[in-house]
């Protein structure tokens, strides 16, 4: 089949899904209140309190709980063959993500810009609370920790990428002071800004950057040094307001994603290129089933519980009218349909024949550990229809990757920070309260500490071992943002189907998935995973339990009266 074909049916698919479903989800579900004052403006402080353009706030959100899980996971799943990946990601991203990411953003904004954690000791119930922080902190942890062991590898194996990925800096930082000094439009600066970066890709081939000869003068590896030096650069990054570098990269970004997008496609189109992996696929012995393991596996892209810490714990305070919450939230899940859409074509179409095909999924062990490269490898393809040499190609899919990791990072420390000041007030530990600094180092030294544990078949114990339990205790996320974002509905006399359903479905396939990887862990003799999933299997059924009688109680109330707004 021509995979332009596909392109055109999903696209169409997000278009409706915005046009109609999210209009009905404004109006029905949320409600949203073009009068309502955001906390943007009412706690503004001008750090991370900032009435923001719903276009750079797209970029934000976008490019923040984008990163590389999006490209990854679909890159992954194809390896069951291309039809159940593309089948759900289209329709989690129009039933799921956009009703999760939306109302994240909505419910956050309506408490004052408080996180989807704190918001659950309120909807829900103290012990709900407890249970979120715990499992953000811990996912929080584990994402951070990952992309920086992703980007080091990426640096290593890309080093004419360095040069753009860096550019970005004092460009994103211009682009703030013309913007918020100025009170200039960020439109025209921001394509130059992209134009200057695209340069920036040839000028790195031709001087490529490493870092072994500073890594052999501290007496680390090369990895490492990488690492530390991307934890100390978020550190600087998410201790800046939100408007000198936060805001303008992610527009950038955002922009570079769109670029990327339309390269992408138009090569697809030029190409003519057909889909070579089969629709369902006949894989090998042993492999997991796709049935729950697709819906673990692919979670940015479909849905994901970490949007809904970006949605509540960024986002929500820049908001500057609550009826954009539609076109950020939504949009910002149809964006990440669309990349991971892009991802699917890129490792079924991307790769050459059926047997190259075959050979790059040869099992699930191969299709894990080479999602990236397949990725990077079928862009490379794609930009060659279009006349640009296959090895910039994958420069320029490795920049995308790169700068897009590096957002999620400093999103994802200063999301970090925001938690532990929340879970110090609940512990009493005053030595903390509003001590940023050391609340920042903090953030950063844990998630760092985790990615340079050794293990994991030389991945480091966080990429290797660690990371199998993302999937299950993302999706437990979304389901308790879910569960929150439902009570609320309900608990204002409307239809919270919206929610419930997409909640009911990540619930039993996360338990499901929960159940199969006990019994495997067991089999492969690894205790630590098997502790570490039989307690998100407990917090799974403590969800369900506390999630159920919430939503009875509401519920009863709501036969009964109306409840104030907040």
């Amino acid at each position: 089949m021509p995979a332009f074909f596909l392109i055109v049916i999903a696209l169409v698919a997000f278009y409706l899904g915005y046009k109609f479903y999210s209009r009905y989800l404004a109006e029905k579900v949320y409600a949203l209140d073009p009068n309502f004052v955001t906390p943007a403006h009412e706690l503004r402080d001008g750090v991370d309190f900032v009435p923001t353009h719903k276009h750079v706030l797209l970029g934000h959100h976008f490019t923040s709980v984008a990163g590389a899980a999006p490209i990854v996971g679909p890159a992954i799943a194809v390896y069951w063959g291309w039809l159940p990946a593309l089948t759900w990601v289209v329709l989690g991203t129009i039933f799921a993500a956009g009703v999760h990411d939306f109302g994240s953003i909505v419910v956050s904004a309506r408490n004052r810009g408080q996180n989807i954690g704190t918001l659950s000791g309120k909807v829900i119930s103290a012990r709900a609370s407890t249970l979120f922080l715990l499992i953000i902190f811990f996912l929080l942890t584990l994402v951070n920790a990952v992309f920086g062991v992703v980007m080091a590898i990426l640096f290593m194996k890309n080093p004419g990428a360095v040069i753009p990925a860096l550019i970005v800096i004092p460009i994103a930082i211009f682009i703030g002071q013309w913007a918020y000094r100025l009170g200039r439009s960020i439109i025209i600066p921001s394509i130059v800004g992209l134009l200057i970066l695209y340069v920036a890709i040839p000028v790195g081939q031709a001087y490529p950057i490493y870092v072994d000869g500073l890594a052999e003068a501290v007496g680390l590896s090369v990895r490492t040094t990488w690492i530390i030096l991307i934890f100390a650069y978020t550190w600087i990054a998410s201790r800046l307001p939100v408007w000198v570098l936060l805001q303008p990269r992610d527009y950038i970004n955002g922009q570079q994603l769109l670029v990327a997008l339309v390269v992408i496609f138009a090569g697809v189109l030029v190409g003519w290129d057909k889909i070579t992996a089969p629709a369902v696929n006949d894989v090998a012995a042993g492999s997991p089933h796709w049935f729950p393991y697709l819906f673990i596996t692919v979670a940015c892209g479909a849905i994901s519980g970490f949007h809904s810490m970006v949605a509540s714990g960024t986002t929500s305070k820049q908001l500057g009218n609550e009826t954009e919450a539609r076109f950020v939230g939504y949009g910002g899940a149809l964006g990440e349909g669309a990349l991971a859409l892009a991802a699917i074509l890129a490792c079924t179409a991307g790769l050459g024949a059926a047997g190259d095909w075959n050979t790059a999924y040869a099992d699930f062990g191969a299709a894990s550990g080479g999602a990236l490269g397949h990725f990077v490898d079928g862009t490379g393809h794609f930009l060659s229809n279009l006349g640009i040499p296959a090895t910039l190609g994958a420069t320029f899919a490795a920049v995308v990757v790169i700068t897009f990791a590096g957002t999620t990072m400093d999103t994802g420390v200063r999301l970090q920070r925001y938690i532990l000041e929340e879970i110090s007030e609940l512990a009493g530990i005053k030595a903390l309260a509003g001590r940023v600094n050391v609340l920042t180092t903090l953030a950063v030294l844990v998630p760092l500490g985790l990615a340079l544990v050794p293990g994991g078949d030389g991945k480091g114990f966080a990429f290797g071992r660690l990371w199998t339990l993302f999937g299950t205790t993302n999706q437990l996320t979304a389901g308790l943002a879910l569960s929150v974002i439902g009570v609320w509905v309900l608990a204002r006399n409307r239809n919270p189907l919206a929610a419930l359903i997409p909640l009911v479905f990540l619930l039993v396939m996360t338990t499901w998935a929960l159940i199969l990887n006990l019994f495997d862990f067991f089999a492969k003799g690894d205790y630590l995973l098997l502790v570490m999933d039989a307690a998100i299997f407990i917090l799974a059924a403590w969800l369900a339990v506390e999630a159920f009688t919430a939503f009875n109680r509401e519920r009863h109330n709501a036969s009964q009266a109306q409840p104030a707004e907040r």
